[in-house]
């Protein structure tokens, strides 16, 4: 294994140096072997004494040029250049046995010339939560950056209480962030800008260095794997809650987890983080503000691109996510993507959704129950389930005899539905428990729901108390960004 610093020794005025502070009475919570394996990292390292000795030792393997970014963002839509690695620092990068570029990134590392008077600390309960979410997503075959270890300690920090501080170790393809070009492009650093669009032909779009417009490609490619990623964040009913555009990573993949929350009861509006009354996070507006984000980073390509062109770039942006949208909603119920029932299946998907939201019946549980659909019964038990049976015949009706149309056998079609509608998904009040449990040094409960998550499409009999739809307590828990 061969750990690369290209960021810090190529773009070392695109941030500070800093070493990590090592955490009062620190101890390693949690491991992600698989992850460790894909990524070549040496086996050693889910040991505590050889991880701490490599990010802490002088001239440790993680810390010997570990570094914060500096980037800037729009937050809640107001352009803010006071931002950057407030709490994390790039520790090193790795090459996995495909030849793909990771980075190792430290979350709650200490003061940083960009924590703004903060401790540069993270909480243990927004650590538990990243974890669990990035493990979740992916297995989900959602892009997202994934977690690699959880360090907990006995150091106090405040929020809006005293808690624990704790550490993760991120991976992802990097952590460059449409707030990186932001803040260059709008402070009139261009040549910094310059060399941050050079490191990335390099590393991350290198093959697109020999096309006529390298930039137009790079530019598309980031609204392409956007609109993909939101699309996917639609279908399976995910609330990233805060996507400021120092969280939106240029690789297309769910980053920065805060108040996230995957639906409970289908409300389209629903907004999981109370820091935002307006609703400009809102589920709803997820596809809305991807867009709106890509265009604040293509303002920064604009010393490259003509303005047509720009627009042309993200002109893909609708056309590809509802693509993506409608593939996945089309598995999602069974039905198979045609021209020739286009407008016949738009409909049914438009009314079932709306029956959901109408009734507010729980959008995960509700599309698994779906799964066992008959075409030859009278599907009572799911029936049951909606308020105005008389719209459920009516929507049934249209759903048989589009599925008896298709000529799929009935026990594929149910097979492949089960593939496309997890079983289990990520609670927030089961999250809650999990903190609960680890903040008194419990972790069991932690390593049952991580062992749950890596199998969300399966039935296990030991992981059936996470599939269930959460009680009334348990629905719209305030979920807040202080962590």
């Amino acid at each position: 294994m061969k750990l690369d610093h290209s960021f810090a020794e190529e773009l070392t005025l695109l941030g500070s140096e800093v070493k990590p502070i090592r955490l009062k009475n620190s101890r390693l919570a949690a491991f992600n072997h698989d992850l460790a394996t894909e990524l070549n990292l040496p086996s050693e390292w889910q040991h505590e004494i050889h991880l701490f000795k490599a990010l802490y030792a002088d001239d440790g393997a993680l810390n010997r040029c570990s570094m914060a970014q500096k980037y800037g963002g729009h937050q809640f839509g107001h352009w803010n250049p006071e931002l950057g690695d407030g709490r994390g620092l790039l520790l090193a990068e790795t090459i996995d046995k495909q030849n793909q570029r990771w980075d190792l990134h430290l979350k709650g590392a200490g003061p940083t010339p960009y924590s703004r008077f903060a401790d540069g600390r993270a909480v243990l309960r927004s650590t538990i939560r990243e974890y669990l979410a990035s493990e979740a997503l992916h297995y989900l075959g959602i892009p997202t950056s994934r977690a690699l270890c959880l360090i907990v300690s006995d150091e106090p920090v405040y929020r809006e209480k005293q808690e624990r501080a704790a550490k993760m170790i991120r991976v992802c393809q990097s952590h460059l962030r449409f707030g990186h070009f932001e803040y260059f492009y709008h402070s009139k650093q261009p040549q910094k800008l310059q060399s941050l669009f050079d490191y990335c032909f390099k590393y991350h779009f290198t093959e697109y260095t020999k096309v006529e417009s390298p930039y137009l490609a790079m530019l598309e490619k980031i609204v392409h794997d956007t609109a993909k990623l939101i699309a996917k964040w639609q279908a399976f009913g995910f609330n990233h809650g805060v996507m400021n555009t120092d969280n939106m990573s240029i690789h297309g993949i769910t980053f920065d987890y805060g108040p996230y929350a995957f639906l409970d009861d289908f409300e389209p509006t629903f907004i999981c983080n109370h820091s935002d009354p307006q609703g400009r996070y809102s589920f709803d507006s997820q596809p809305g503000i991807g867009l709106w984000n890509l265009n604040a980073l293509a303002q920064t390509f604009t010393p490259h691109l003509e303005i047509e062109q720009i627009k042309h770039a993200l002109s893909s942006y609708e056309p590809t996510l509802l693509k993506e949208y409608s593939a996945l909603i089309h598995n999602k119920l069974g039905l198979l993507p045609a021209a020739s029932n286009g407008q016949v299946n738009s409909h049914i998907i438009n009314t079932w959704l709306d029956l959901l939201a109408i009734e507010k019946k729980d959008y995960s549980a509700t599309f698994r129950q779906l799964c066992q659909f008959d075409i030859f019964n009278d599907n009572q038990r799911l029936r049951d389930q909606f308020i105005h049976r008389e719209r459920f015949d009516e929507w049934a009706k249209h759903y048989t005899l589009a599925l008896t149309e298709q000529g799929i056998s009935q026990t594929q079609r149910q097979t492949q539905m089960r593939q496309h509608n997890p079983h289990i998904v990520l609670r927030n009040y089961l999250v809650q428990q999990v903190i609960d449990r680890a903040e008194e040094g419990n972790f069991e409960m932690f390593h049952q729901f991580i062992g749950a998550l890596k199998k969300p499409y399966e039935e296990i009999e030991a992981y059936q108390k996470f599939s269930a739809p959460p009680p009334d307590w348990g629905k719209q828990l305030e979920i807040s960004c202080s962590s």
